[in-house]
């Protein structure tokens, strides 16, 4: 059996839900209320409740499992050392770790980027059979700008023009799915992109043209970026956030990769098909 965790992440969700396709699947939460929230995930999906402060929760969900997803989103807890010591421990196999594109650059030294060198590098150590997914940042990211384009039809955004080759995190999730599933993908990384690199003033007209209507574009200033960051991270994760945009500026993040197509044999979504898809997020409340 699979065990996934972060399975109410927009990742973890879709990878639960490929993987019931196929068989059985433990997804491992820490409020089942949020999963059933999201709808049904699939037959053959069973719920374990655990918390990586609570290692014995870590370890109840671990039984039985020879493969795992592993998604950690907190820069200042040792989620990762955690949950490998547990899966060392249950005689888990194979862990196919979210880590992200920067923890594969040096110059990137911002917290988050330096926090995920470490717990890959925790993998590639521990013993354990390992993959790393290494996404670019997700096109789900668009949808912070719902809320403004639905009530004054403008986008602010910082570095406007500085492109990104953003993926799917459907893309993603199916990536996770072909690693967990192939003994091929057992030691190794792989670089995950979308085919194209955008900047978000292009992805504004993007979305204008599918809403059918204008959107405008205002650039924000360092100061205005940070200031908006406050209210939703502590302050070490906005300094790493403003730290890691700048590097937008001289077109490191605009490379695109082709580890998606040589993994899964599949094309990468463009953005316009990921916006399709969530146009209701944007489209104004009658």
């Amino acid at each position: 059996m699979i065990l996934v965790t972060g399975a109410t992440g927009r990742v973890g969700r879709e990878v639960v839900r490929l993987l019931a396709d196929r068989g059985p699947v433990r997804a491992l939460v820490r409020s089942p209320e949020r999963l059933a929230a999201l709808g049904p995930c699939g037959a053959g999906v069973e719920v374990a409740v655990g918390r990586y402060e609570q290692p014995e929760t870590i370890a109840a969900a671990l039984r039985g499992i020879r493969r795992a997803f592993l998604v950690t989103t907190d820069p200042f807890r040792p989620d990762d050392e955690v949950f490998l010591g547990e899966a060392r421990r249950a005689g888990v196999e194979h862990v196919v770790k979210l880590s992200a594109l920067a923890a594969a650059e040096e110059d990137a030294q911002d917290l988050i980027s330096r926090r995920q060198r470490a717990a890959e590098q925790a993998l590639r150590t521990s013993g354990l059979g390992w993959t790393l997914l290494r996404p670019r940042a997700f096109m789900s990211n668009s949808l912070a700008w719902a809320d403004d384009i639905r009530s004054t039809g403008v986008v602010s955004a910082l570095h406007g023009d500085a492109p990104a080759a953003v993926i799917d995190p459907r893309d993603v999730a199916e990536a996770a799915v072909h690693a967990l599933t192939q003994a091929r993908c057992v030691d190794t990384a792989l670089a995950l992109t979308g085919p194209e690199a955008l900047s978000a003033r292009e992805r504004t007209a993007r979305l204008a043209g599918l809403l059918g209507r204008p959107l405008g574009f205002r650039e924000l200033t360092v100061e205005e970026a940070r200031a908006g960051l406050v209210l939703r991270y502590p302050p070490q994760v906005v300094d790493a956030l403003l730290e890691s945009a700048v590097r937008l500026l001289d077109g490191r993040k605009a490379a695109v990769e082709p580890d998606f197509t040589a993994t899964t044999g599949l094309l990468p979504r463009c953005f316009d098909v990921w916006a399709a898809d969530h146009l209701s997020a944007f489209a104004a409340v009658a």
